[in-house]
């Protein structure tokens, strides 16, 4: 990471600067720069993702019901049939029915997605959603 910074201009309809304000204002942030450069970021990550071959992590986050029959073995063995693209798991027990699985995935952006699709689209699956994220080294 380099010490430097470059400043640049941006031209903006009073209107839409506005409303970036307010939304970054709500999220917490303490200046637009920080704001602009997580959205930058979040753009050269879709990048990312968008090439088959690149290396990427992510999350899949599932909820189901673990008294669905043969749901809990249908999800172990798909991960054990990726365990290269599978680099953790957490398991919550949120009720006595009702289980959360979090999996962390490493690997190429293409085999990652098609697991995370995999798993989400499960039969007995109640809601999945996959996380995109990088593994940061591309990122400044």
């Amino acid at each position: 990471m380099t010490d430097q910074v470059v400043r640049f201009g941006v031209s903006l309809d009073p209107k839409l600067l506005d409303q970036f304000d307010t939304m970054i204002q709500e999220e917490g942030y303490t200046n637009r720069s920080e704001a602009i450069r997580d959205l930058i970021r979040e753009r050269l990550i879709k990048q990312e993702w968008a090439a088959e071959e690149t290396l990427v992590a992510g999350t899949v986050s599932l909820v189901y019901d673990h008294h669905e029959l043969e749901l809990p073995r249908r999800l172990t063995e798909v991960q054990h049939d990726h365990h290269d693209l599978v680099i953790s798991t957490v398991h919550v027990h949120l009720d006595h029915h009702n289980c959360l699985e979090v999996l962390v995935l490493k690997g190429e952006a293409g085999r990652v997605r098609k697991l995370g699709e995999k798993l989400v689209s499960t039969r007995g699956i109640k809601h999945g959603k996959m996380t995109f994220t990088t593994t940061g080294a591309g990122l400044a």
